[in-house]
């Protein structure tokens, strides 16, 4: 008639609840966890059942523990997507352009929910990457590549799509090479850093004013833009 009464230890509950953070998008790939200090004042646990959790987690892959630098969320597609698609890549230097395909076709459609999902506080993060990106230029410095691909992960994280999100940071992750290539060699040109900027101005306008078309048109003619610039210089 009755079933045994399973009783859970502490850490599975931690490990249920930092689990559903990264699966409903709370946090994002790449994105620093809390301290264990800041989870034990949070969860009201000892720091053994947030270890514990933790590495059940990085032991299937959701997160990744650093030395001295806490615990970060992975993507949890990168592990099966990078290898293959780098070794793909490596054997055909063409495919890149067919990984800038992939791209558009995830992008435009991040723009395109982004501009009827994203919060205010979505918003905010996007102005904030455009801003940050401002102040290189102002100084006459080149901004550094990460600014760029975090630019592109916000618009994904703001569609609320968690696997989008996650196909967007795992696509940014096997395109860096190449994305480090086109910021170091062809940034340096100040009429290409005049274009990028208003191009990203421009995504996070149609994203503020809920303009789906517009914003999907925008990454649209933005990635096309890229496209031209690396095939000019890798041919």
């Amino acid at each position: 008639m009755f079933k045994p009464i399973k009783v859970r230890h502490i850490s599975e509950e931690v490990f249920d609840q930092i689990k559903s953070a990264i699966l409903d998008g709370k946090v994002k790939p790449g994105e620093k966890l809390p301290t264990e200090r800041e989870m034990m004042k949070q969860l009201g646990v000892s720091r053994i059942p947030i270890r514990e959790a933790l590495k059940l987690l990085a032991n299937i892959g959701f997160v990744e523990t650093r030395q001295g630098g806490g615990s970060y969320v992975r993507s949890l597609l990168v592990d099966r997507v990078r290898d293959p698609l780098n070794h793909i890549m490596k054997d055909n230097a063409e495919k890149i352009y067919e990984l800038l395909e992939v791209r558009r076709e995830i992008e435009t459609w991040s723009a395109y929910y982004a501009a009827q999902k994203s919060t205010a506080e979505d918003i905010a993060a996007l102005n904030r990457l455009i801003e940050e990106t401002r102040t290189y230029y102002v100084k006459g410095k080149t901004p550094p590549a990460r600014l760029d691909a975090d630019f592109h992960r916000c618009v994904a994280h703001a569609s609320h799509n968690t696997i989008r999100e996650h196909l967007t940071y795992t696509v940014y992750d096997v395109f860096s090479e190449y994305f480090h290539f086109l910021i170091e060699n062809v940034c340096f040109n100040q009429k290409y850093e005049n274009a990028i900027y208003e191009q990203h101005q421009g995504i996070c306008d149609a994203i503020s004013r809920r303009d789906a078309e517009m914003a999907r048109d925008a990454v649209r003619e933005h990635l096309d833009f890229v496209g031209e610039a690396l095939r000019s210089q890798v041919g």
